[in-house]
């Protein structure tokens, strides 16, 4: 079974579970660490994931992948929130962080840049406007969806 039929299988028998418990599934990636395989589910709710819903979430999705056994050999099933640098995988999730400081990664350069870190301040027809700090002053950088590779939170140190 291909990584990609991994990630779905898990997202199916996990998906009813989330929805019971009003969380929201973020990510799933199936991954290798030294000789380890790691399953990790990322899940999240608003005002954060408790470690109790970690467990409950874990123990019922084991139970879920015991019966339909996706993966033959041994790995370990972690159930975590994304944290401070969750990434933002949909539209929708670009909208929810409105007002957030984001780092995101782009496709190809614009204005020769290829990564850019600042405060997402709207995302509108498509479009994220960025407000970005470059040494004193500050600038709006509009930015098309169809550009971004990849955005996530981030922590401002500033």
């Amino acid at each position: 079974m291909g990584n990609n039929d991994i990630k779905q299988t898990t997202t199916r028998l996990v998906q009813p579970i989330l929805d019971e418990m009003n969380l929201e599934l973020v990510d799933i990636e199936f991954v290798k660490e030294g000789k380890n395989w790691y399953l990790r589910v990322f899940a999240d709710k608003d005002g954060g994931i408790e470690i109790e819903e970690c467990g409950q979430v874990s123990e019922q999705l084991s139970a879920k992948l015991d019966e339909e056994d996706p993966i033959t050999f041994p790995y370990f099933l972690e159930i975590s929130s994304p944290g401070a640098e969750r990434p933002l995988k949909t539209r929708k999730d670009m909208e929810k962080h409105v007002g957030y400081y984001i780092n995101v990664k782009l496709y190809e350069p614009m204005n020769g840049e290829k990564e850019l870190e600042g405060t997402l301040t709207s995302f509108e027809d498509d479009i994220a406007t960025i407000k970005v700090k470059e040494k004193t002053r500050t600038k709006q950088i509009e930015v098309p969806y169809g550009k971004i590779a990849k955005a996530r939170l981030a922590v401002s140190f500033n």
